[in-house]
């Protein structure tokens, strides 16, 4: 399998493993899970709030299955540019985080909305990393094409 190839997989898996930890044990602090937000707790005290907010997380896990089986279809059947092109997209998607969401969960840390504190940065470097390794995946793929 090649090193793209092994990306994408790897990068299925961990996102599986939020989609359960999202589905099976939302309030959990692992796994990108929301446990980390204050008011996710806060949030079952209204029956009404909680039902969105339960329904916005359910929407979240939906989309990453989307992403996942797409990627299993990529790995599997995709052409080399296929698997280049995906990687790209991998990071101009992931990318996104910095222009809307961490400006809201820097806002919320800082609050002390989120516990532990600090968990922007963290979450930020993890982000970031992903955006890395897809990059030099690419780049690793492209120039074994070149030499080969």
């Amino acid at each position: 399998m090649d090193v793209l190839s092994i990306v994408l997989v790897a990068f299925g898996a961990l996102e599986l493993l939020n989609v359960l930890t999202l589905y099976l044990a939302p309030g959990s602090r692992r796994g990108n899970a929301l446990g980390v937000f204050r008011a996710y707790e806060r949030s079952k005290q209204d029956p009404e709030v909680h039902a969105l907010v339960r329904y916005l997380i359910d929407w979240v896990a939906g989309t990453k299955l989307i992403f996942i089986v797409l990627l299993i279809g990529i790995v599997l059947t995709g052409s080399p540019e296929t698997k280049v092109f995906s990687g790209i997209a991998m990071i101009f998607s992931i990318l996104t985080f910095y222009s809307r969401l961490y400006p809201a969960i820097t806002q919320m840390d800082e609050a002390g909305q989120i516990e532990p504190r600090g968990y922007s940065r963290t979450l930020a470097a993890m982000i970031a990393s992903f955006v890395v390794v897809f990059g030099v995946a690419v780049v690793v793929y492209l120039l074994g094409f070149a030499t080969a």
